[in-house]
């Protein structure tokens, strides 16, 4: 057994991980000590201001993270009880936000969805539907991802753990692998199914995880109550309209060598031969699945909190031993979730209170004076989604610029309702333009079969036929809706 030298020089790759992981502590000190250094504003307590720079810093430890997000949200949270900035009661309060629970339990069910294999089943019955030619197959698998939305809040589970892997087993049916023949039909499918599923996590509440976070941003800056049937109900027009035609724009700017796929539907079929009738946990997650569902959507029904219904579905999967103790403690994305979300809830309700949106709100309203309200919507909604390329997380995007961006919108003279929807679902449609948009985009991208330069550029066009689906088709639905 040999026995590490302390003194012998560490690698070339780890001393520039070492000075890497410095330079994004100093970037998030900096931003910190920098913003604490500026005087405070006349109309804000100093208290207000040093909670400002303790929200700064976390959101720049989100982008450059020198620790997992997670643990960045927080050191935040740790750091506004420790300096007195916030009682521990009020710095801690957004761990018991409904919402949270929510999205913890939604992130259990889909941990049943994957183990019981009912997904990868919804998955090859679409394919085996219409999955006969290229467009179809790549529509079965983004309308099983738009099912498993409903219920599976993260985009990385429902395209890493099951799209994903379908969809790259199909193209090498074809013989199609990164390089020569990456054109038969693999590069095709990477670019479709990660823009279509940019869609689809812009329709649900539970499309991805920061969508909760981005409603109860809605709720504390506008007033508006973007419940799970409200965004669904909101986005179900301009969803359907824009996964039509951002798919058939990738057809064709992206199209396929092989138009004609036989195969994939004889695989599907032999595949569901191969898993046989639904078993017991499949039956039960399917049940728990629609259930769910339903209560969700009918909450004005019941009255029963969107919280209390996930519980209730977790309920029944650990008494019926779909899922175990084990299979939720063992959830680490859930948990981590958990902690961010949780933790930025508290960051952003407290800041919020203190009167510093308000002001930069007022303070940038200047640049729109005399702009017509629409005018100075649309200007700022470009400027807020293009952003995103300078973002490598929905999550930081939206808890950096959601807030500051609507407050201005409303003092714009735009309807609350309007700006908060269009500044949501484009929260979610921003992801487009790069290969590290959201999550599951390294996972398409990684797999190998499109280069960067191409990706980008369909990602530029995908972007445009969003924009212009959602924000013709979305105002005149909501105006239709009695929304604004």
């Amino acid at each position: 057994m040999t026995t590490s030298d302390p003194h012998t020089p560490a690698s070339p790759e780890g001393q520039a991980a070492s000075r890497s992981r410095v330079l994004r502590w100093a970037l998030v000190l900096g931003a910190a000590f920098g913003i604490a250094a500026i005087p405070t504003p006349a109309g804000i307590t100093d208290g207000a201001w040093d909670l400002f720079a303790v929200f700064v810093a976390t959101v720049v430890g989100l982008m450059v993270q020198p620790l997992p997000g997670g643990a960045m949200v927080l050191l935040g949270v740790a750091a506004t009880a420790l300096l007195g900035l916030l009682p521990v009661e009020r710095a801690l309060a957004g761990y018991g936000d409904p919402i949270v629970w929510l999205v913890l339990a939604a992130f259990f069910m889909s941990r049943g969805m994957l183990k019981t294999g009912l997904g990868r089943r919804i998955a090859f019955l679409f394919i085996r539907a219409i999955g006969q030619r290229s467009l179809g197959l790549g529509y079965a698998l983004a309308l099983t991802e738009f099912v498993l939305a409903s219920f599976i809040p993260s985009n990385a589970a429902r395209s890493g753990g099951i799209i994903f892997p379908i969809a790259r087993s199909l193209a090498e049916a074809y013989d199609s692998r990164p390089g020569p023949t990456a054109e038969r039909l693999g590069a095709f499918l990477m670019v479709f199914l990660y823009q279509c599923m940019v869609v689809t996590c812009a329709v649900f509440l539970t499309g991805q995880a920061s969508n909760a976070l981005i409603a109860t941003f809605a709720a504390q800056t506008a007033g508006v109550q973007l419940t799970y049937s409200a965004w669904l109900v909101g986005a179900m027009v301009p969803g359907i309209a824009g996964l039509l035609v951002v798919g058939l724009l990738i057809y064709y700017v992206s199209p396929p060598e092989v138009r004609h796929t036989p195969r994939a539907a004889q695989i599907a079929r032999e595949e569901l031969a191969r898993m046989g009738p639904m078993v017991r946990d499949e039956k039960l997650m399917l049940g728990v699945f629609g259930l769910v569902a339903v209560l969700w959507m009918t909450t004005a029904l019941h009255h029963i909190h969107y919280a209390a219904v996930a519980l209730l579905g977790i309920g029944v999967l650990l008494l019926s031993g779909v899922l175990t103790w084990e299979d939720v403690c063992s959830e680490r994305a859930a948990w981590d979730v958990f902690i961010w979300y949780g933790g930025l809830v508290s960051l952003a309700g407290a800041l919020s209170e203190t009167g510093i949106t308000r002001r930069f709100a007022e303070t940038s309203a200047g640049f729109t004076t005399g702009w017509p309200w629409w005018v100075a919507l649309a200007i700022l909604l470009l400027v807020y989604f293009y952003a995103h390329y300078g973002f490598a997380s929905i999550t930081a995007h939206a808890t950096a610029m959601y807030t500051p961006f609507l407050a201005v919108m409303l003092v714009a003279g735009a309807p609350p309702a309007l700006a908060a929807m269009a500044l949501a679902y484009s929260s979610n449609l921003m992801a487009s333009v790069t290969h590290y948009g959201t999550t599951p985009g390294p996972i398409y991208f990684g797999a190998g079969y499109v280069s960067q330069a191409r990706w980008w550029r369909v990602g530029l066009f995908a972007s445009i036929a969003s924009l212009l689906v959602w924000m013709s088709l979305g105002p005149l639905w909501w105006k239709l809706l009695g929304v604004w």
